[in-house]
């Protein structure tokens, strides 16, 4: 399929006009290309050579409108920080449709009936950084949206300085957040709930279509892809930052990149956003925020779910969903296939020592899958050894209750713990040369993320400890 012959459907706009507001793009001026993900592409039988279409830009730009697109912005509502807020949605996201299951959205499109007197634009900086942690996010094992292609443009725009505006095509099987259901249920438009759960059903857990208990096995389903979401997260360090419930997927994905980070030295507490002053969205507290925000999902089901069987439910999170769920991923980047009782201490004196340790989370790891019990290199990357020499005698106990050999166990934890993630200070060098009119890193960290458990020589000075200067750097919501 080329661009010229894109088909599009819209399910979205089957669902009474409450759900959304037909709009249009607002073009760039003098928009280039920046980037193009071949591996998005494929996902849409979208043929490469469309990286060379002129038409590509013409897309993303909003001044080529496929076949079948009827393009609109979606309504939602949210808690933001801990407050209600009742009027948000697609404040510069513009939904194009679907395709192969896909629903293409272009962000940084212009003004839409959401945006709240906002220009509608979003910034080559923050672009990228989403552009890019998207893929990475994907080949690291875990659940999120993805994009298609980055422009940049001549189109000025305010934020902490004067900025050149981009727009990013992102893909994703839902776009529908928990902050969807909370703007019906606080308008008491109950009614519009019911056809919102139902088209969720249909949308992501088509299996329960037809099942008289469908929207409870639906959002019991939500709260195990949350659980798994959130272990995920903390396993790979990775901190949100801005986990209001609008940014939240009923689908379980990773969606809406704004201030986030991949750890650099562990630091539980770490607090990636610069607006987050008490640290709610740190990385510590990432488990107990999706837990209130799946409170407040279910208090916006409560009209059509019975709220005791949600609260069960939920009762199961703390209990063991998520801790079991992050035992399990932790004990995967450890090595550990036997599961016994005291693995969740184990694990538990791993943070304990990480954090004393002052050492790189993903080199940490790195240099434990290769670790035959020789401590040097371990000690080699900690500030305080002594932290990891503890933990590492806990360790050496343990693994010998396993039934694999050094080199079985090493060969899954190459696989479980990779060389290269996105860090900060990556994409900010990558963001500087883009400024100039320079896309090779772009690249070359697309590159990167496509591979992130390999050896890749070439980029050898990327899976080293962060320069000292660099580490744990907060981010501006502003994007």
């Amino acid at each position: 399929m080329t661009i010229d012959t894109m088909n599009l459907k819209t399910p979205y706009l089957s669902l009474c006009e409450a759900f959304y507001n037909e709009t249009k793009s607002d073009p760039l001026e003098e928009p280039y290309l920046i980037s193009f993900n071949p591996e998005a592409a494929k996902l849409i039988d979208l043929d490469e050579s469309s990286a060379n279409d002129p038409l590509l830009v013409s897309l993303l730009n909003g001044t080529f409108i496929p076949k079948g697109v009827s393009p609109f912005a979606m309504v939602y509502a949210g808690h933001q920080f801990g407050h209600y807020n009742p009027w948000l949605g697609d404040g510069r996201a513009i939904n194009l449709g679907t395709l192969n299951g896909w629903n293409l959205q272009t962000k940084g499109s212009g003004e839409t009936l959401y945006s709240r007197s906002a220009d509608g634009r979003a910034a080559i900086r923050s672009s990228i950084r989403e552009y890019l942690m998207s893929e990475s996010m994907f080949h690291l094992g875990i659940a999120t949206t993805r994009a298609l292609a980055i422009i940049g443009s001549k189109t000025k725009i305010i934020r902490n300085a004067v900025e050149n505006a981009a727009v990013v095509m992102r893909m994703s099987s839902s776009w529908i957040r928990f902050g969807t259901f909370e703007y019906f249920y606080y308008n008491r438009e109950y009614d519009k709930l019911q056809e919102l759960a139902e088209y969720v059903i249909a949308e992501s857990f088509p299996h329960l279509e037809g099942d008289d208990d469908r929207f409870l096995k639906m959002f019991c389903e939500v709260v195990d892809k949350t659980a798994l979401l959130i272990a995920q997260w903390q396993g790979i360090g990775f901190n949100h930052g801005v986990m209001n419930t609008d940014n939240m997927s009923i689908a379980g994905l990773t969606i809406d990149y704004g201030p986030f980070a991949m750890m650099d030295d562990f630091n539980f507490g770490y607090i990636c956003n610069c607006s987050d002053t008490v640290g709610r969205y740190s990385y510590a507290e990432q488990p107990n925020v999706a837990y209130w925000n799946l409170t407040m999902l279910a208090k916006a089901l409560s009209p059509i779910i019975p709220k005791d069987k949600m609260d069960k439910k939920l009762e199961e999170y703390g209990a063991s969903l998520y801790p079991n769920a992050y035992i399990k991923v932790m004990c995967a980047k450890l090595g550990l296939l036997e599961e016994l009782d005291t693995d969740a201490t184990l694990v538990e004196e791993l943070v304990i020592a990480l954090h004393d340790a002052f050492v790189d989370y993903t080199l940490f790891f790195r240099t434990l899958s290769v670790y035959d019990g020789n401590k040097e290199a371990l000690y080699d990357i900690s500030m305080n050894p002594i932290a990891v020499d503890k933990w590492l005698q806990m360790y050496d106990e343990r693994v010998k209750e396993e039934k694999t050999s050094f080199i079985q166990r090493t060969e899954m934890m190459l696989q479980e713990n990779p060389k290269y993630v996105l860090k900060n200070h990556m994409l900010q060098e990558a963001i500087v040369l883009a400024e100039k009119g320079d896309f090779s890193m772009v690249e070359q960290l697309l590159h990167i993320a496509s591979h992130p458990y390999d050896e890749l020589p070439e980029f050898e000075h990327f899976a080293g400890d962060t320069p000292e200067e660099y580490k744990n750097i907060g981010l501006s919501c502003s994007s």
